[in-house]
C-alpha cells in the first residue's frame, strides 16, 4: 500500500474554486458598499453644479479658513507626535526601567477611549471651570476654543501612531548595533542618526503618513474643544458638517472632496513607503546596521 505522494502539495484552507469565487465576491462587494461608493457620491456631488460653483464653494471665505486651519494643525501636531513616538519608542525599546510595561499600555489609551471623551477631559483640565482654568485665565491664555486646544486634541487621538509602528521593529532590531557604536565613541545623537535612524526610517516615515491622515480627519475630540466657531475654530471636517446642517449639500461635498483628496493621497503616499521600505525591511538588520556602523568608527 502506497502513500501519499511526497511531491503532492497538501490542500490549502479553501483551495476549492467555489470557495474561492465566493470568498472573492464578498470582499468585492462590502468594498463597494463601503468605501467605492461614498467615495464616488462625493465626486459625483461635488461637482454637480459645475466646476465653477464647486472653485467657488472651495474659495468660499469660511472654507478657506477650515482647510488653513486643519493644515496649520497638522503642521504643529504631526512633528510635535513624531518626536514624542521616536522618543517614547527609543525609552522603550533602548532602555530598562521601572513601570516600562506601563508607559506601554499608556501610550495605546487613546486608541481605546472615545475622542469625544478626550475632548471632553481636555475641558475639565483646561477649560475656564477646569483644573487649570483659573491659573489660565489669570495669565490671559486661552486653550480652549482656539487653536491650542484643537492642537492638544489633535495630539491625543495621534499620539500613538508613530511609536507603535516603531516599537515593535525596534524591539525585532535589539540593541547590539547602538551598543556597538557605542563602544566605538559614538554620542547619542550620532548614534540615533547614523544607526537608528536607517534601520527605521521606513516604518517613521509610514507612522507620521497616519499621523498626519487622522489629524486632518479628526473630528469627535475637535468637535468638543473648538467651540464651533465658523470661520474660525472649524476645522475642515467640522466645517462640513455645518455646511451639511445648512443645506448647503454641494458646498460640503466640496468641501468633503478635499479631504477625500487628502486620504486619497495619504494612501498613495502610503503604497509608495511601503513599497520603498519593504527591501529594507527584509534585509537582516546586522547588514544594515555594520554599514551604518561603519560611519562612527574613528
Amino acid at each position: 500500500m502506497t502513500g501519499p505522494s511526497p511531491h503532492r502539495r497538501p490542500p490549502r484552507i479553501g483551495e476549492a474554486p467555489a470557495f474561492r469565487r465566493t470568498l472573492l465576491a464578498i470582499v468585492l462587494f462590502f468594498v463597494a458598499v463601503i468605501i467605492v461608493a461614498p467615495l464616488s457620491v462625493i465626486g459625483v456631488h461635488a461637482v454637480s453644479k459645475g466646476l465653477p460653483y464647486f472653485a467657488a464653494a472651495i474659495a468660499e471665505p469660511d472654507t478657506r479658513h477650515a482647510i488653513m486651519l486643519t493644515v496649520l494643525t497638522a503642521l504643529i501636531a504631526v512633528p510635535i507626535n513624531t518626536a514624542f513616538g521616536i522618543a517614547a519608542a527609543w525609552a522603550i525599546t533602548k532602555h530598562d526601567f521601572p513601570g516600562r510595561r506601563l508607559l506601554l499600555i499608556v501610550i495605546e489609551i487613546p486608541f481605546s477611549v472615545s475622542p469625544i471623551v478626550a475632548g471632553v477631559s481636555y475641558l475639565f483640565v483646561y477649560g475656564l471651570q477646569g483644573l487649570f482654568g483659573p491659573a489660565l485665565e489669570a495669565a490671559d491664555l486661552k486653550i480652549m476654543f482656539a487653536l491650542p486646544g484643537i492642537v492638544l486634541a489633535s495630539m491625543f487621538v495621534t499620539a500613538p501612531f508613530v511609536a507603535r509602528e516603531l516599537i515593535p521593529l525596534m524591539q525585532a532590531q535589539g540593541r547590539d548595533l547602538e551598543e556597538a557604536a557605542t563602544s566605538l565613541g559614538a554620542s547619542g545623537w550620532r548614534t540615533f542618526l547614523t544607526v537608528t535612524l536607517p534601520n527605521i526610517k521606513w516604518a517613521l516615515l509610514y507612522g507620521v503618513v497616519l499621523c498626519n491622515s487622522r489629524v486632518m480627519g479628526e473630528f469627535g475630540a475637535v468637535s468638543v474643544v473648538s467651540g464651533n466657531i465658523r470661520g474660525q475654530t472649524n476645522t475642515l471636517p467640522l466645517h462640513i458638517e455645518l455646511l451639511y446642517h445648512d443645506y448647503d449639500a454641494v458646498g460640503a461635498f466640496a468641501a468633503a472632496s478635499i479631504l477625500a483628496t487628502l486620504a486619497i493621497v495619504t494612501l498613495c503616499v502610503k503604497v509608495v513607503l511601503e513599497r520603498q521600505g519593504a527591501g529594507r525591511r527584509n534585509r537582516p538588520a546586522t547588514l544594515a546596521g555594520n554599514e551604518s556602523l561603519s560611519e562612527v568608527k574613528p
